[in-house]
């Protein structure tokens, strides 16, 4: 029997997602994939297993399941409420989804949230990727009734977490073809100014609401249409200014006011709307450099794993645990039985 999850529900925002298709955007097609790589790496880390596995994306969705047989869940991304059998599950951590329990996904701040299974979510592939491209029409969202297949899984380890992190809020920038066209005076009103992350947002692009004016440019209206990737800032005409994400277009004639670095998406990412975030432009070589450094990270995210120390008052049935192992004669102060649950 092919190992499997089955969705009893799920809103929309939902969607089985892996590392994209690169190397179609000469024919229109973006990337696509996660839009937190980072919460991918952080998965497979977690479950000990490949960096292309694919897993769900919640998109401030939410959706509720069952496993078919007894599998190895992670948690990654923008924190969610997750809910195993009444128990709540601790986020950025590994854990056992056992077959038949129920397991339930809710938003809490929005943002990008991922759900890893040990072995990766398998449903057939399109071009060479499991992703779905929504706004290319490859693949659709999870839906109720959907049943998708599950890989074998080759780890046995759970209980684990990642070291928390800090995420920050600042967006470092390396210049764009039309930088320039915006002139110093704007780009350092840029670095002034704190954006708001507003509501509006999807797969595609992020809207940032500044504080204060816009950045709109009237020589920027007659740039022509030319590539863009994941990352890039446009700058609309009413100056407010869009984040493009996985799914963005290949080509556009908003002028760039920069880029991203790939290695702060993710604080955009997994913040929910009302976060603020602030600019601040780097060079080329600076930008190279903390790319290597983030690359570094990402490749040692396995050793920096701890085991997950939960709270005894959140555990149902503490009780089927040992929380004492071992006899003391009672009369030596120095030697004291300590114990801890560890999942």
């Amino acid at each position: 029997m092919t190992r499997a999850i089955s969705i009893l529900r799920a809103t929309p925002g939902v969607s089985v997602q892996d590392q994209g298709r690169p190397g179609y955007l000469a024919q229109g097609l973006s990337r696509g994939g996660a839009a937190d790589l980072l919460a991918l790496a952080e998965g497979a880390a977690l479950l000990d297993q490949p960096k292309n596995c694919a897993a769900l994306e919640l998109t401030g969705g939410a959706v509720t399941l069952t496993a078919s047989d007894d599998m190895r869940l992670a948690l990654t991304g923008a924190e969610m409420r997750a809910i195993l059998d009444g128990a709540p599950l601790v986020w950025n951590a590994s854990h056992t989804l056992p077959e038949g329990a129920l397991l339930e996904i809710t938003p809490m701040r929005g943002g990008f949230g991922y759900l890893h299974i040990g072995g990766g979510l398998e449903p057939p592939p399109v071009m060479g990727a499991r992703s779905a491209h929504l706004a290319a029409s490859l693949g659709q969202p999870v839906q109720a009734g959907d049943t998708i297949a599950v890989g074998a899984d080759r780890g046995h380890r759970v209980g684990l977490c990642l070291p928390e992190g800090q995420a920050g809020n600042i967006l470092r920038l390396v210049a764009s073809l039309q930088t320039a066209v915006f002139g110093q005076d704007a780009l350092a009103r840029l670095e002034a100014t704190s954006f708001t992350k507003d509501a509006r947002g999807n797969r595609m692009g992020q809207r940032l609401v500044p504080d204060g004016a816009g950045f709109a440019t009237a020589s920027g209206l007659s740039i022509l249409s030319e590539t863009i990737v994941p990352g890039d800032v446009q700058v609309t005409g009413d100056g407010t200014p869009y984040v493009l994400l996985s799914e963005c277009q290949t080509t556009g004639g908003y002028p760039r006011i920069g880029t991203v670095l790939p290695c702060d998406l993710h604080k955009l990412l997994r913040a929910g709307p009302g976060n603020r975030f602030r600019f601040r432009l780097v060079t080329l070589e600076e930008g190279v450099e903390a790319e290597r450094s983030e690359a570094l990270r990402r490749s040692a995210l396995a050793r920096t794993l701890q085991p997950l120390q939960r709270d005894p008052r959140d555990i149902p049935d503490l009780l089927r645990y040992q929380l004492v192992s071992g006899v003391t004669a009672g009369d030596d102060l120095e030697r004291e039985a300590k114990s801890c649950v560890s999942i």
